[in-house]
């Protein structure tokens, strides 16, 4: 059976017998470790179906609504599916909010007045921040509403420098974000036990402050959410792992009764709140399908993480995090030290694709980045990087941010193809 699958791979996928067993080897190194990840699928798996249980989902909740959306019940129930999961006070999860950028935004816009001051104590936000809160200029940021900001960097060993954190924190400061996944840097993600540690620092300071997490990329990882450990906001995009690689589009945010209404209000309009949203089509369908999945998708994911960092760690490359350390996200970051490496691996992701796999992808200016950045992708959802994926800009250190596979053979094929391109292009020697 077993050579059948190496002929499937090196006969009709284009892999070489070299990389091929090389890769074999490494993933026969993981075993106990991935053992490990399916005990906590197992739990996240009961956690959702007691949540759907509990609320009495039933065949009338899949189906959607029109115009205004006024008692869209599968909507209101999916919302309290996830508050139920979250261990929040409310939620909300809607196709109106666009992506994660939007979801934050909405939650910081909300929840922030003129003469505010917004905090990062874990240093610069993800790229796409810079413009919602005015590092960079931009139209509607929340530095032309009069809200300030300012941020402490982490120290050189990833911990949180709590002096200066305390120095920051102000009469002023309202709102202070956390992002838990590491973003376009070489910073370790955050485990939600160190975001705990780090919010009831803040609360001591300052009780009445708010902590919002910037939850992507971290749903499902481990078998508690910031929202457990204090986190007054969590917030996410419903293509990356809650949405189980079915949800077509959406966001959520959950958190306090009072952070939601106030969020719910800025996405559609003061008087209306969360009883206005129309679940056109069978988006709740999906809503609900995807989210009962996607402990299972996450588990695949994590299980293509670190595949990729025992595999190019070997092979010398600086990963983030290492091919031991415990993860707290699905993203793997590749330092490949040259623009040609990182688009040789964004190559092998994308002929790895079952959608555009015979595309080919090009650096380009994409919108809300400083650099030219390069993206992999051939997903059944637009943009979703719970789908495999990968992207990174192009600048030092060069590395490749790797991420998704709605199944583990297809996280894996992924990484198997990115050294296949690698090794074609003389980039790395595989023994």
């Amino acid at each position: 059976m077993n050579s059948d699958i190496k002929k499937m791979y090196c006969e009709q996928l284009g892999i070489s017998e070299k990389v091929y067993d090389y890769s074999e080897n490494i993933i026969a190194g993981l075993k106990e470790r991935f053992e490990k990840i399916d005990e906590t699928a197992e739990y996240n798996q009961m956690k959702v179906i007691n949540a759907m249980q509990k609320n009495h989902v039933a065949e009338m909740h899949l189906n959607g609504t029109s115009g205004y959306g006024y008692n869209d019940d599968g909507r209101d129930t999916l919302e309290q599916v996830y508050a139920d999961i979250f261990k929040a006070e409310a939620a909300l999860v809607r196709p109106q909010i666009i992506c994660g950028t939007h979801a934050l935004n909405i939650a910081l816009s909300s929840n922030l007045r003129p003469g505010d001051e917004l905090l990062s104590p874990v240093g610069k936000p993800y790229d796409t921040m810079d413009e919602i809160i005015g590092i960079r200029p931009s139209k509607g940021s929340l530095a032309e509403y009069g809200v300030s900001y300012r941020q402490v960097d982490l120290l050189a060993d990833g911990s949180f420098d709590y002096e200066n954190i305390k120095k920051a924190i102000n009469e002023k400061t309202k709102l202070v974000t956390i992002q838990r996944s590491k973003g376009y840097a070489s910073r370790p993600t955050l485990s939600v036990e160190r975001i705990g540690e780090l919010i009831s620092f803040i609360k001591e300071i300052k009780p009445d402050v708010i902590c919002m997490v910037d939850n992507c990329y971290g749903e499902f990882v481990e078998r508690i959410e910031p929202t457990e450990v204090g986190a007054d906001m969590i917030v996410g995009s419903l293509i990356k792992n809650p949405g189980g690689g079915l949800a077509p589009c959406g966001g959520y945010i959950a958190g306090t009764k009072e952070c939601v209404e106030q969020a719910a209000y800025r996405l559609s309009s003061p008087g209306l709140g969360k009883e206005v949203g129309a679940t056109i089509g069978g988006v709740n369908k999906e809503f609900y399908q995807g989210l009962f999945l996607a402990p299972t998708v996450v588990a695949g994911a994590l299980k293509g993480a670190i595949f990729a960092a025992n595999a190019y760690e070997k092979l010398g490359f600086k990963v983030v995090p290492d091919g031991k350390e415990e993860r707290y996200d699905i993203i793997q970051a590749v330092e490949l030290r040259s623009a040609k490496g990182l688009i040789a691996f964004c190559k092998g992701i994308q002929a790895a694709a079952p959608v555009d796999s015979f595309v080919t992808p090009e650096p380009w200016a994409m919108p809300g980045y400083d650099d030219d950045v390069i993206m992999a992708a051939g997903a059944f959802v637009q943009g979703s990087s719970i789908e495999l994926s990968a992207d990174g800009p192009l600048r030092e250190p060069y590395a490749a941010y790797f991420q998704g596979g709605l199944t583990w053979y297809h996280a894996k094929l992924g990484i198997i193809m990115s050294m296949q391109k690698m090794y074609e292009e003389g980039l790395i020697t595989v023994e």
